[in-house]
């Protein structure tokens, strides 16, 4: 864990969201500071990964604010319903912000490093010339600079969902999201991941990160929120937060995952 700032890199204000009649986020409040690692736990409909969404506008919020770097993305509007900027801004917005998915979603006809550098050509508009040594270090930084010309049906889950995380940082994020990014994994690949996303807390990048692995929550974040039923029931710094557990619901869901 590492000393963060206190300039806040996502500011989220009673975020509702709802699927029809369903109500899946009822009234979600968090911050997250620069280099802060937060990690998002709960069982499975908690709300996690739909919050997640919301932070980058892949899911639209019904009511609530989101602040990215003091710039508001969606706040209330007189009716009390949220409203979003335009799309160029939210577009901006979002390019501040990389995401990990659970399936790696790497394209199969492209090699490795094409996969990388595919998003900064088209998106950015850089030149191969320009983003390729960023690539090759970037793949290099998650131990697979012998692996950039392999396709992706020559790799294992680990190694996938390595290249997908050298995908998001190829566009230079200052924000990463990550949605289960281990849940597609074999439990002994999943060590390889979660080894190169505390080696991105080291370099103090901005992490949310929605997970069930409970040893990275507690090694490796900063702050834990605990989600149940579309809120947050209990949140707070991660050694705290594991060994002396307020709420009745937060203890029985650890006691749950530790067994």
């Amino acid at each position: 864990m590492h000393a963060t700032t206190t300039e806040t890199m996502i500011q989220a204000v009673q975020i509702h969201k709802a699927f029809g009649a369903l109500q899946v986020l009822k009234g979600v409040n968090f911050a997250v500071g620069r280099s802060e690692v937060v990690a998002i736990i709960g069982s499975s409909g908690s709300g996690k990964s739909t919050l997640l969404r919301c932070l980058n506008h892949l899911e639209r919020i019904d009511a609530g604010s989101i602040v990215v770097e003091g710039e508001a993305m969606v706040s209330n509007n007189a009716a009390g319903t949220a409203q979003y900027v335009s799309e160029r801004d939210i577009k901006r917005l979002c390019s501040k912000m990389g995401m990990v998915f659970q399936q790696f979603n790497l394209f199969p006809h492209m090699t490795v490093l094409q996969n990388v550098i595919e998003a900064p050509m088209t998106v950015k508009k850089q030149s191969r010339a320009s983003i390729e040594p960023l690539a090759q270090a970037l793949l290099a930084k998650v131990g697979l600079a012998d692996k950039q010309d392999y396709f992706p049906s020559q790799l294992s889950g680990g190694q996938k969902q390595r290249v997908a995380i050298a995908r998001a940082l190829a566009m230079q994020p200052e924000i990463m999201l990550f949605d289960e990014p281990t849940s597609a994994l074999d439990p002994e690949l999943t060590g390889e991941v979660l080894k190169t996303m505390q080696q991105l807390a080291e370099d103090k990048m901005t992490m949310v990160v929605v997970t069930h692995e409970m040893g990275f929550a507690r090694e490796v974040a900063d702050t834990v929120l605990f989600m149940d039923g579309g809120v947050i029931v209990e949140s707070g710094p991660a050694k705290t937060f594991f060994d002396a557990p307020k709420q009745v619901r937060t203890q029985a869901f650890l006691s749950a995952m530790l067994k």
